[in-house]
């Protein structure tokens, strides 16, 4: 199993809304004494045991718009490509959703996400699996660009931490049990 978080390095970025992706997969590491911080593949990459089912977790440090580059790289190190992409797990913001929605997909478009585009491009294929993270504010955006990358607010940290909570278990869900299952459980409001 391979799960890749979506982000942008370094620590400007840290807490960016385009940073949920490296703060999961962080949380799952975490979680599972891990670390991710061996270089491969234009990634910054780790081992963890999750649910009985060894991962491999992937932070890409091409920036947002090149993710598809070390995603691609990281999938042909393995002997089956096919399978490889059927065991990928994306982890992605998206603008679309209310903040803190999550929703699990087996597969689809980009959305207007360019690191999902960029993957998409690099694969040449939507047939891997997506977890997508509400950042959608209450109110209209001038500019979309701006906002993804500006930092959440101190006082929606505790919000975080539950939304990535919630997230990290939807992704435990879908190793457990599949994605159908998972879907079922964690597609609803927050």
């Amino acid at each position: 199993m391979l799960i890749v978080g979506l982000g942008n390095p370094g620590a400007q970025y840290e807490w960016t809304r385009h940073n949920l992706g490296f703060m999961l997969v962080d949380r799952l590491a975490r979680s599972a004494g891990a670390q991710v911080k061996r270089t491969e593949c234009r990634a910054l990459v780790g081992q963890a045991e999750l649910e009985g089912i060894k991962a491999k977790l992937a932070k890409p440090q091409t920036y947002m718009n090149l993710s598809g580059e070390a995603v691609a790289c990281l999938i042909s190190k393995r002997d089956e490509r096919l399978a490889a992409i059927k065991e990928l797990i994306v982890i992605s913001d998206d603008l679309a959703l209310p903040f803190g929605t999550i929703r699990l997909r087996a597969r689809g478009s980009a959305g207007g996400h360019n690191g999902l585009k960029s993957i998409i491009a690099a694969l040449r294929t939507e047939e891997f699996m997506r977890l997508r993270i509400g950042i959608q504010p209450p109110h209209p955006l001038n500019d979309a660009k701006r906002f993804v990358l500006e930092e959440f607010p101190k006082a929606a940290r505790d919000e975080i931490e539950k939304v990535l909570e919630r997230s990290a278990d939807a992704l435990r869900a879908v190793l457990r049990d599949g994605i159908e299952k998972a879907m079922a459980t964690y597609n609803s409001d927050k």
